[in-house]
Formats: structure tokens, sequence, C-alpha cells
């Protein structure tokens, strides 16, 4: 049985409804209260051109799955359970979106991702290096 194409736009739509997406502002309060991690999913040429957030944790998103995984033998430190609230940023908030939905799938129910991504937080104000 075959289905027809989904479309990219389409399938962001859907995969945002399986989740509560945070603005930079409350992505922001969420570090700040320590019940979030924030993970820069940019590539290095944008971490270069536009800054980075400070205390945020740079995992390319190549990488993603095996640095959060907690069972995974490739795991950051940070990577302590499948509660670990995990805020993705990427650069405008498309891909950090399939990211976080990657995410769940290994167990991560508390991941997200950040509405406009590293665009949005720099927009707001917050703090950049």
């Amino acid at each position: 049985m075959s289905t027809a194409p989904t479309g990219i736009d389409a399938l962001l739509e859907q995969v945002r409804t399986t989740y509560s997406r945070l603005t930079a502002d409350e992505a922001r309060a969420a570090f700040l209260a320590d019940d979030a991690l924030l993970v820069d999913i940019r590539y290095q040429a944008l971490r270069e051109r536009d800054g980075l957030i400070p205390g945020a944790l740079v995992i390319e998103r190549n990488e993603l799955e095996w640095r959060l995984d907690p069972q995974g033998s490739h795991r950051v430190p940070e990577a302590t359970s499948h509660d670990v609230r995990v805020v993705v940023i990427c650069n405008e908030g498309y891909a950090s979106s399939l990211a976080a939905v990657s995410l769940h799938a290994l167990g991560l129910h508390r991941a997200t991702d950040l509405i406009g991504g590293f665009q949005a937080w720099k927009s707001a104000g917050l703090p950049t290096t």
C-alpha cells in the first residue's frame, strides 16, 4: 500500500502538534531554573557567524541522537535520563522540530524546540557570545 507524499510544511505542522514548543523567553527561563538543557544543533559556520548561547551544549544535528541517548555509548554527560528536558535550537526553528521528534522516538519525552530558533533568541535580545 502506498501513501501520497506529505511535503515538509505538512510534516512540520503534523509533528509540532505532538509536543509543546517554547519561545525564546520560555527557553531561557527553563534553562535558568535548571529545568532545561539547551542544545544548539546549528552547523559551525552559523555559530561562527552569529555566535552562541551561553551555557548551551553544542551538538551538530548529525550527532544529536547518539549524544543525547541516555542508554548510548557515545552520550554526553548531560544525557542522564529520559526525563531530561532538552530544548533543541537550530537557526530558524525548522530542523529543530524534526530533531525534537527524533528525540521523542528515543524516549526523551520532554524534548522540545525553540520557536524561531537562534534567530528568535537573538531578536529577543537574549544573551549571545
